[in-house]
């Protein structure tokens, strides 16, 4: 069912929300990501992996965890902390949103500096195609309090379904909750900042 459907009958939305854990930046390696699936802002189960630092299996890994397995079929729709993991492993929304068959959302906490992430990614190899990517991704909306880009679903729908999904403060409860395990999993405890 599409998402305006969902909204205007008041149904419960189906979410996972991807974040990636804390890491140490520059030190190459793998970084954990945690999927969290809530029914609205109800926890209901969660998928774990590992995306290469600063490099290119972020999109794959979240396929792997999704397509063929047990949550998929049950979701609405997909969220991510931001458009890059573990650095910038950026995220190919176009491609997930298409695979996945569900509409796909970059959400950040402020409107990005894009100079500074622009400056950033040339620093690291084939700048080219992650900007190339970073761009793919679309037009950034501002809906204060979320800043978003979306794949699959009109700007409009997308900040209400957000507003569903979020429980207090600004951040959609999926991703607060994978923010928090992933802390949790690797530095033994959850950080305040959520």
């Amino acid at each position: 069912m599409e998402l305006a459907s969902l909204l205007r009958l008041n149904r419960v939305i189906r979410v996972i929300g991807f974040d990636d854990a804390p890491f140490i930046r520059n030190a190459g390696g793998s970084v954990s990501i945690a999927g969290v699936v809530c029914a609205g802002t109800r926890f209901e189960g969660m998928v774990w992996g590992q995306v290469e630092q600063d490099g290119w299996d972020a999109t794959d890994v979240i396929l792997e965890l999704l397509l063929g397995r047990k949550f998929l079929p049950q979701l609405h729709v997909a969220l991510f902390d931001g458009i890059a993991f573990g650095g910038f492993n950026v995220i190919d929304l176009p491609k997930l949103s298409e695979q996945l068959q569900l509409p796909c959302v970059a959400v950040m906490r402020r409107m990005p500096n894009l100079a500074a992430v622009e400056q950033a990614i040339r620093r690291l190899p084939q700048p080219e195609q992650r900007l190339e990517r970073l761009q793919r991704a679309g037009t950034i909306h501002a809906y204060p309090p979320f800043f978003f880009q979306v794949c699959g679903a009109c700007p409009k729908v997308t900040f209400s379904v957000l507003e569903r999904l979020t429980d207090c403060g600004k951040v959609p409860e999926a991703l607060r909750l994978a923010h928090l395990i992933g802390a949790a999993v690797i530095k033994g405890e959850s950080g305040s900042t959520a």
